[in-house]
C-alpha cells in the first residue's frame, strides 16, 4: 500500500485540530498518529528530533523527507504544497498572513491561558482570580476585535474560507471552555455557524477524537475536566 504524504501527528486540542480541518477541507490523504500525553508521547526522542518543543501538532512531509512543526507553519506548508486556501495575490496573502498572526500572538495564547487557570490550575490547588480575570477579559476583548472585523465579511481575510479562518476558528469557538462570553457579538456568532455548517471541519472535530465539551455548553464535561486536570497536574508550578 501507498505511503499517503502527509503523516499527521496530533492529538485533540484546538491546535491539533488545525492541520486536520485543512486536510480534510482539502481531501488530502494522510496517515494519522493520534500522540496520547498520558504516554508522553510528545517527548519521545524520536518524537523531538521532529519537534525540539514537544508539542502538537507535527508533521513529516514524505515527499520532502523532512518534519515542519507549529501550526501555523504547517498549515502555511499545505496551503502552499496543493494550491488551496491561500490567495497568490501578494495583497491579499499578506491579509491572510496578518490574520494567522493574530491567531498564533494573541487569540491561541490569551484564551489557552484562561484555560489553563481555570481548568488545571485551579483544579490543582492553584486558584488565581486575577490570573482569571486577566485571561478571561483580554479573550474577551480580542473576540470583540474578531467581531468588529467580522462586521460586512463572511471570512477574515481575502474575502474567502483561508488558512486564517482554519487557525483561528478551533480556538475563538472554544469561548465555552475558556468560560468567556460571546453575548453581544452577532458576526462572530455568525462567523461560527458558516464553519460550523461545513461538514468537513464537523468531521476534523472529531479526529482523533470529539471533545464536544470544547463547543458546547450543555455537555457533561465533569468526567473530562477530572481527566484533563489530572494529565496536566505536572504542569502545574508550585
Amino acid at each position: 500500500m501507498t505511503q499517503a504524504a502527509i503523516q499527521l501527528f496530533t492529538a485533540a486540542t484546538m491546535n491539533g485540530y488545525k492541520p486536520v480541518i485543512f486536510l480534510e477541507e482539502a481531501g488530502v490523504p494522510y496517515d494519522l498518529v493520534a500522540v496520547d500525553f498520558s504516554k508522553q508521547e510528545q517527548k519521545t526522542p524520536d518524537y523531538l528530533r521532529m519537534n525540539p518543543n514537544g508539542k502538537i501538532p507535527t508533521i513529516f512531509d514524505r515527499d520532502e523527507d523532512r518534519a515542519i512543526f507549529e501550526s501555523g507553519a504547517i498549515l502555511w506548508h499545505l496551503a502552499e504544497k496543493y494550491g488551496t486556501f491561500l490567495p497568490k495575490d501578494p495583497l491579499k496573502r499578506s491579509e491572510v498572513m496578518q490574520w494567522m498572526f493574530f491567531q498564533v500572538g494573541h487569540v491561541g495564547p490569551m484564551m489557552g491561558q484562561a484555560m489553563y487557570f481555570q481548568h488545571i490550575a485551579a483544579p490543582n490547588g492553584h486558584e488565581e482570580p486575577f490570573s482569571i480575570k486577566r485571561y478571561v477579559d483580554e479573550s474577551r476583548r480580542l473576540l470583540e476585535v474578531l467581531d468588529t472585523h467580522l462586521n460586512g465579511r463572511d471570512w477574515l481575510a481575502a474575502g474567502d474560507y483561508t488558512i486564517a479562518d482554519m487557525m483561528t476558528y478551533p480556538w475563538a469557538r472554544a469561548y465555552v471552555w475558556a468560560r468567556t462570553s460571546v453575548e453581544g457579538l452577532p458576526h462572530l456568532q455568525a462567523w461560527f455557524d458558516r464553519i460550523d455548517a461545513r461538514p468537513a471541519v464537523q468531521r476534523a472535530l472529531t479526529i482523533p477524537k470529539a471533545n464536544p465539551q470544547f463547543w458546547d455548553a450543555t455537555a457533561d464535561a465533569s468526567a473530562f475536566a477530572k481527566e484533563n486536570a489530572a494529565r496536566f497536574a505536572g504542569d502545574v508550578k508550585s
